[in-house]
């Protein structure tokens, strides 16, 4: 059975806010568009955290279900729950989940993979996913020649992404703390 795939996700935080927006694609192998108005950005921990999750959909969905029961173990702790997730990841020897995830809350913006790898991006701009690369040289470029907000940002830069790559399209979800 083929897998289900193929999506971006970009965050940006400025001037106090963090927008993370994803695109709403599944692919499903290498040519079929499965869905178009999929999303993959959503709010959580009573609206404080967001998160964008990429790669195999079945995946992703674990990989965000098992960060939420840890935020929810550490009543809303960003980095601990991901320190946390990624040791659980290590000690458990589970299998490696093809999936990564951006969260964020008001003062945290984190890159969390299958593999219990945690990754504070540095710049504040970090992209994940087929069209990632994309997204995250648009971001950049964004964010330091223009005064768009966090939220114009990540949005165009899932637009360009969506111009590039064939897993991307520009059904996009922002969602902003």
């Amino acid at each position: 059975m083929p897998e289900f795939r193929g999506t971006t996700i970009c965050a940006v935080k400025k001037d106090g806010k963090t927008a993370i927006a994803g695109d709403g694609q599944v692919t499903m192998g290498e040519s079929v568009v499965f869905k178009s108005n999929a999303v993959k950005v959503r709010r959580i921990y009573d609206g404080k955290v967001i998160l964008g999750f990429a790669g195999s959909v079945s995946d992703a969905f674990s990989l965000s279900e098992r960060f939420e029961g840890m935020l929810n173990k550490f009543s809303g702790n960003l980095m601990r729950s991901a320190v946390e997730l990624a040791e659980l990841w290590r000690t458990d020897r589970a299998r490696k989940l093809e999936a990564m995830m951006i969260v964020a809350d008001k003062d945290l913006l984190l890159v969390i993979n299958g593999g219990g790898e945690v990754i504070e991006p540095d710049g504040g701009v970090c992209a994940i996913g087929s069209g990632g690369n994309y997204a995250l040289a648009a971001a950049r470029a964004l964010a330091k020649e223009t005064n768009d907000s966090a939220e114009e940002i990540a949005y165009k830069a899932l637009k360009i992404a969506s111009e590039i790559c064939v897993y991307t399209n520009d059904h996009i979800t922002v969602e902003v703390v």
